[in-house]
């Protein structure tokens, strides 16, 4: 067995310890395909994501498939827009409609990350500034206490020279997966920001809660003041509660629908 093929079974294998720990179900496809389309209103209604940036769900605890919306704007998404693609980021039977070009993004860190079920990529402005200057983001805020698990920059040109700054190849997609690590997001210089979860609401809430936190952090570093940052032991005590954004999530997905003309559900 060569090294590569010794890695995936190595993958493989720590994919279904992580299904068995976590107990987890199988959600059904309805569900999962309802979850993008609400991530992808929220994530608009939140400003996280404009015109581009994108989310996606893998299909089960360590499956090799996620769900992702064909090339579209997120604001836009709806069920018949949702396609199956593989880890290489192939859509999965038939299917002709193309996804986003870095869908690679989604697919390589799914590849090495099997405790991640959800990835969100964005451009949320205020992520920008963290990724261009030598200040790191450190957490300032409850709801953003993982950002002191660590946020590392992606720096593409060490990985692909002068590129278009988008992550539209494999190789370009397995350098940033070996960039996140086992952090909780990822900024790319110049570019936006990959926020990964163990859950499609995790994933969603730490997008919006990373942007709060950059938003905040400059502002007091703005005025010229010290800053009192979260310690470890608050962060890792914050890691600890079970559902820390449920109750945000179903605030959010009641506003877009509400945004959407659809009342409450």
């Amino acid at each position: 067995m060569n090294a590569h093929r010794r890695r995936e079974f190595l993958l493989i294998g720590a994919a279904a310890l992580v299904a068995r720990r976590l107990g987890a179900q199988q959600v059904s496809r309805e569900t999962l395909i309802e979850d993008v389309v609400t991530a992808n209103h929220i994530l608009a209604a939140q400003e996280i994501v404009d015109a581009f940036g994108h989310v996606s769900v893998r299909t089960a605890p360590g499956a090799g498939r996620y769900l992702i919306s064909r090339s579209l704007a997120p604001a836009q998404v709806t069920a018949a827009d949702i396609l199956e693609l593989d880890l290489d980021s192939k859509p999965v039977g038939a299917e002709k409609r193309t996804s986003y070009r870095e869908r690679f993004i989604h697919g390589e860190i799914y590849r090495v990350r099997p405790d991640v079920m959800s990835v969100v990529h964005c451009h949320a402005p205020a992520l920008i500034a963290f990724g261009i200057t030598r200040i790191p983001l450190r957490p300032v805020y409850h709801n953003s206490s993982f950002v002191g698990e660590g946020v590392p920059v992606f720096e593409i040109r060490e990985a692909g020279g002068d590129t278009n700054m988008l992550v539209e190849t494999p190789d370009l997609g397995r350098a940033l997966a070996k960039t996140l690590g086992s952090k909780p997001a990822v900024l790319m210089r110049g570019h936006g920001a990959v926020i990964v979860g163990k859950s499609i609401i995790e994933a969603v809430a730490r997008s919006v809660y990373l942007e709060v936190n950059a938003r905040v952090q400059a502002q007091v570093l703005a005025m010229g003041q010290r800053v009192t940052y979260l310690d470890e032991g608050e962060v890792k005590k914050r890691s600890e509660d079970p559902d820390p954004y449920g109750r945000a999530w179903e605030l959010w997905k009641h506003e877009a629908l509400l945004s959407n003309g659809q009342g409450a559900r």
